[in-house]
């Protein structure tokens, strides 16, 4: 039973195939009107309108082949740029549009005879097993199993020899064919290494300026935290200095007052300085770890925050760095404009990766566009080669996932 079951989803398969392989049949007797219409450059620059339809039918065919595979198949496309000509060149040196049409040619024949295979399997096994109670009531030679049947010995013997051999292709050469066609949509349809490498690239390049980007307002921010406040302090500090020296004789109740604002502007400078260090690496890492820090922060919510914190073992210094300021980040967007009753943090340690999770059950809606908190947060994620997943529907909460990379 299994085996049939088997055998029933491989036919379904093949005969839903025929969805895009009709369609790919008939691209494949018009791409010879296309391509002569292409040389002479009459077809060239509606190229891309003219893949529009064969990318949609690999589309389909991908997502198709993907389910089977157990596996998503990505796209290998680039995205457009420049103009119509400059797109058609592109696309005519691009191996994603080959291994298109290669697979159109395939899939457009192979499918079709595989899913005519398939579906015509299931009557010729019951019309064989059936054969040996009429073959005698039809035209003499009509009848054959492999040989024409005119005596009963033949009518005994070779019809079932047929349904074994028809029931063996059902059982075990459909499902080998409904497989074929997902691998070869698989081979085919999905990026290659270079395409893949490729888009690498211009991954690291883009996080490599976001990286920079985010040390460059990192080091404006350190600097005006100087500038605005601890320097100013010290400025305000050496003036009263100055002036008590200046009244230590004539006034000294007056140089005494001003010897005690001096000190108190020396431990307002002190309390700014020790913010700044804490924006740069917050010391409660150094003094607690992650999990210590965090349970610090979640200690400061005027709400619930339930903490899942199985000891990750020490990571490096800047990963930790960036979950402390995702958790940090995320909880003061939390207290300012989700209106959450409670929140949640975890973390999770695997052999490659630190993964933060913070969710909260407040209106979601959360926009990375409508603020410079969860911008930062990605360009902070992003600069470590790590991954932010948001979700946030509307008046169900807000989920922000953190993938941080980190050996053992």
């Amino acid at each position: 039973m299994d085996a049939l079951r088997r055998s029933g989803a491989a036919t379904a398969y093949l005969v839903v195939g025929l969805r895009t392989a009709l369609p790919a049949l008939a691209g494949l007797i018009a791409l010879p009107v296309v391509a002569l219409f292409s040389v002479v450059l009459i077809a060239l620059p509606w190229l891309p309108d003219l893949l529009r339809p064969l990318r949609a039918l690999a589309g389909v065919e991908r997502r198709r082949a993907g389910a089977a595979v157990g596996r998503e198949i990505p796209e290998p496309y680039e995205p457009p740029r420049g103009t119509a000509l400059e797109q058609s060149v592109r696309l005519l040196r691009s191996s994603s549009t080959w291994r298109d049409l290669a697979w159109m040619a395939l899939h457009g024949t192979t499918g079709l005879l595989a899913a005519f295979l398939a579906v015509g399997l299931w009557p010729a096994v019951l019309f064989s097993l059936t054969q040996p109670l009429w073959w005698w009531a039809a035209p003499e030679g009509s009848q054959s199993a492999y040989i024409v049947l005119d005596t009963w010995p033949k009518a005994l013997t070779m019809p079932f020899v047929q349904t074994a051999v028809n029931a063996a292709v059902l059982i075990w050469g459909v499902p080998l064919l409904a497989r074929g066609q997902a691998l070869l949509a698989d081979l085919l349809l999905r990026p290659t290494r270079r395409t893949r490498l490729t888009e690498r690239i211009e991954e690291l390049a883009e996080t490599r300026a976001e990286a920079l980007e985010a040390h460059g307002a990192e080091l404006r921010r350190i600097e005006r935290d100087l500038h605005d406040g601890t320097q100013a302090q010290l400025v305000a500090v050496a003036l009263r200095l100055g002036l008590a020296d200046r009244r230590f004789d004539a006034d000294p109740a007056a140089a005494r007052a001003l010897f005690l604002e001096a000190r108190d502007g020396v431990e307002e400078a002190m309390t700014q300085l020790r913010t700044v260090i804490r924006g740069i690496y917050p010391p409660i890492l150094s003094d607690r770890g992650l999990p210590g820090a965090i349970r610090a922060l979640a200690a400061g919510q005027h709400i619930h925050v339930h903490l899942e914190l199985p000891d990750p073992g020490r990571a490096p210094a800047a990963v930790e760095a960036a979950a402390y300021f995702v958790v940090a980040e995320a909880l003061t967007n939390i207290a300012k404009h989700s209106g959450a009753s409670s929140a949640e943090v975890s973390l999770r340690r695997t052999a490659t990766a630190l993964r933060v999770l913070v969710r909260d059950d407040g209106k979601g809606g959360a926009d990375p566009a409508g603020g410079s908190g969860l911008a930062g947060i990605r360009r902070r994620v992003a600069a470590l080669d790590g991954t932010t997943r948001l979700d946030s529907p509307a008046g169900r909460g807000t989920t922000l996932e953190v993938e941080l990379p980190c050996g053992s």
